[in-house]
Order: structure tokens, then C-alpha cells, then sequence
């Protein structure tokens, strides 16, 4: 066992950080945030200031010759009245981009939330450490991936040597935007969420900002991306309106519009992917908003609009996935880096067959990983959008 003055102590600094927009200080250390404090400061909604404080994407990036090392983190765990308790956030570890070593952090803060009320409690706990030992010898690459699905704050990092950050791989940079499923809800790991899957697959350097019940077209979050460097950028657009209830189609196309031209202002010319919905039978002809059920001990969804609201312009996933096909071709016609894809072609009927969606609306870790291996072979193909 090594004694503690067989650690070396490093400050957690912005430089050994990837993927994450934002660092808040806090009285325990840094909280990494996937959204800038100028568009916290204009959210006025708990479950997305809860999404974009889960570190999805966001890893720790070192160059060291240490063969253990330990990091301190204060998670806050999330726990649903009348649902199964959630298993606690995984870390991945990476050396020189190969998986290494997986773990979790017990303790902590506990946020229980009532989904039927709306209402939320926290519970405050203890600092936990996560410990890798036993890592190669010599100088190497190690990437610590935090949990995509857990609040993550770094109080102190550890090693029995000293490190360094990581050098710049010189891959480009993919920004991707969408909702819980692209957060990586239900993926088995911080790794093995679909974005990031499909960034190891196309060689980029991704930085996530999926949030969960958070693709809403919020003008602040276009506004991050804008002001974000990057060279290769995807929205996915659609179910969060729908089950969010949040909008008629007189309103939606505007909003896309709009959120399209304000990325634009910062990526004039870079390569702008559109990616409309994967299938979800929830919602592909009934509107929201969606409830959740608790009829079987677990937790599903269920759509509780009226399909004859459609008349009327309320929104379904075939309906937006025909606006964003139109409202995409009409603007190619002056971008010509703009790209559609439909997001059936990630996952659709007969993926649904043989891979149903659990809780009817976000994918399992074995469907992520056919999303993420889907969009690779699509968008950085040859002939995909983001083809190198």
C-alpha cells in the first residue's frame, strides 16, 4: 500500500480537461459544465441545468509515466420515487486510446427526483475516490472518461508520478447537439454512448452536448455552439420538442431556422450536419407530452397527446422529420455544406424488432452501439458529411 507521500498532488486544471465548455469553482473543487455560465444564466429549467452538469463527453487528458493514480471526485447520484434504484456513474479509463480499466465512485450526493410532481431533494454526501493501479510502464496517453449520466465535481488527482496534459492529437473537433439519447441515456458507459463511439470510429476529438430533455432549440445553446471551436457540427432535432410538448410546427421551423443561422454566424463554411429522429413508435404519430408509467414496477413512457391534434399543428416525430427535410433542402440551395440525415437510417422498424426500446423511448447499450457504428459508416464515409 502506498503512503500518502508516495502521491504526487496536481491542481485539476482547464489544460487537462477536454470536453467540457465551462469550469465552475467550487467549495469541493471543479465542476466541469457542458454549457458557458452566459447561457446558465438564461436557463430557468431544473432538468436542464441537471443534463448539462452531467459530464458527458468530458475526460480528464494526461501525459505521465505513473502506474497508479487516484482522483477524488463528489458525485451527485440521481434517484426516481416509484422507480429502481440507478446503478452508480462508470469511468472509463483509456491508455493511449485503448480501454484499460473501468470504475465507480461511491457516496456522494443524492438528488431524488418525483417525475409524477416535478419536485426535487438533495442529499448531501462524501468525497469518494476512484483508484486505477497497476498501469503500464513508462510515458503514455491516459484518458479518464467521467460519467455521462452523473454530476461530476474533481477535488483532488493523484499519481506516483507527475503528469502533464495530454498533447493535442491533432484530430478535428466534432460538436454534436441532441437529446438524452445522444446524452448517452441507458449506454453502458461514458465511452460507449453513441457520440463517442462514433468519434473513436471516425478519428475526432468529440465534444458532447447532448442533454438530456434539453434539445429544445434553446437560442443560449445555439449561441454556445457558435462561440465553440470546431470543425465538424451535428444537431439532432425532434423527440424533445415532441414529448416536451413544447412548441406547434407554426413555431418549430422558425426555431430551427433560427438556431441554424446563429451556428452559422460562428461556422460560416464548416461541414453542418442535420439529423432528424430515430424511430421511436411512442411518438411517431401522437403528440406529447409524454408521463411517465410505473404500472409494472419499472418505468416506461407513454405519449399522452391526441393524434388529431396534428391538424391543428401539434408536433410528432413524422412530422418533424418531414419540416426538417424541407426546411434542410431549401437552405442547401445556398449552403453547400449543409446535410441531412434521416435518423431512421441510425435506427428504424426493423431495428425496433429486434432491438426494442426498453422504457419506449431512450436505446440500450447494445443499440447505442449500432447507432454510433451507423453514424461512423454514414457521416465519415467518403461521401458522408463529415468526410475527411
Amino acid at each position: 500500500m502506498r503512503t500518502t507521500d508516495d502521491w504526487i498532488t496536481t491542481p485539476i486544471t482547464r489544460d487537462l480537461l477536454r470536453g467540457a465548455l465551462d469550469l465552475e469553482r467550487t467549495e469541493h473543487g471543479l465542476l466541469p459544465h457542458r454549457l458557458p455560465a452566459s447561457a446558465r444564466a438564461q436557463n430557468n429549467d431544473g432538468q436542464l441545468a441537471m443534463a448539462e452538469s452531467q459530464p458527458s463527453g468530458v475526460r480528464l487528458a494526461l501525459r505521465t509515466r505513473a502506474t497508479a493514480l487516484e482522483l477524488d471526485t463528489l458525485p451527485t447520484k440521481r434517484a426516481y420515487v416509484g422507480a429502481p434504484p440507478r446503478p452508480d456513474g462508470v469511468y472509463d479509463l483509456l491508455v493511449d486510446g485503448r480501454t484499460a480499466g473501468r470504475g465507480s465512485v461511491a457516496g456522494g450526493n443524492t438528488l431524488t427526483i418525483d417525475m409524477t410532481t416535478g419536485t426535487a431533494g438533495v442529499e448531501p454526501g462524501p468525497v469518494g475516490t476512484l483508484r486505477f493501479a497497476d498501469l503500464p510502464e513508462g510515458d503514455k496517453d491516459i484518458e479518464i472518461w467521467l460519467p455521462h449520466n452523473e454530476t461530476t465535481e474533481l477535488v483532488a488527482l493523484r499519481t506516483d508520478a507527475p503528469v502533464e496534459p495530454a498533447p493535442d492529437p491533432g484530430r478535428r473537433v466534432w460538436l454534436h447537439h441532441g437529446s438524452s439519447i445522444s446524452h448517452g441515456s441507458d449506454a453502458a458507459s461514458p465511452t460507449t454512448t453513441w457520440p463517442a463511439l462514433a468519434a473513436s470510429l471516425g478519428g475526432v476529438e468529440l465534444v458532447n452536448l447532448g442533454l438530456g430533455g434539453g434539445a429544445l432549440l434553446d437560442p443560449f445553446t445555439a449561441r454556445a455552439m457558435r462561440d465553440t471551436p470546431a470543425d465538424l457540427i451535428s444537431v439532432k432535432i425532434g423527440i424533445n420538442v415532441v414529448n416536451a410538448d413544447l412548441m406547434r410546427l407554426r413555431a418549430f421551423g422558425p426555431a430551427v431556422h433560427g438556431f441554424l443561422d446563429t451556428i452559422r454566424e460562428g461556422h460560416p463554411t464548416a461541414p453542418l450536419l442535420v439529423v432528424s429522429p430515430i424511430l421511436c413508435p411512442v411518438h411517431e404519430d401522437t403528440p406529447g407530452p409524454l408521463a411517465p408509467d410505473f404500472t409494472d414496477g419499472g418505468v416506461r413512457f407513454v405519449a399522452t397527446g391526441d393524434p388529431a391534434e396534428r391538424a391543428s399543428g401539434k408536433l410528432t416525430l413524422n412530422v418533424i422529420r418531414d419540416e426538417l427535410s424541407r426546411i434542410v433542402t431549401q437552405r442547401a440551395a445556398d449552403d453547400e455544406n449543409l446535410y441531412h440525415l434521416d435518423g431512421r437510417e441510425l435506427y428504424g422498424e426493423a431495428d425496433a424488432a429486434d432491438l426494442p426500446l426498453p422504457d419506449g423511448i431512450h436505446p440500450d447499450a447494445a443499440t447505442h452501439r449500432l447507432i454510433g457504428e451507423r453514424f461512423a459508416k454514414l457521416a465519415f464515409a467518403d461521401r458522408g458529411a463529415f468526410a475527411g
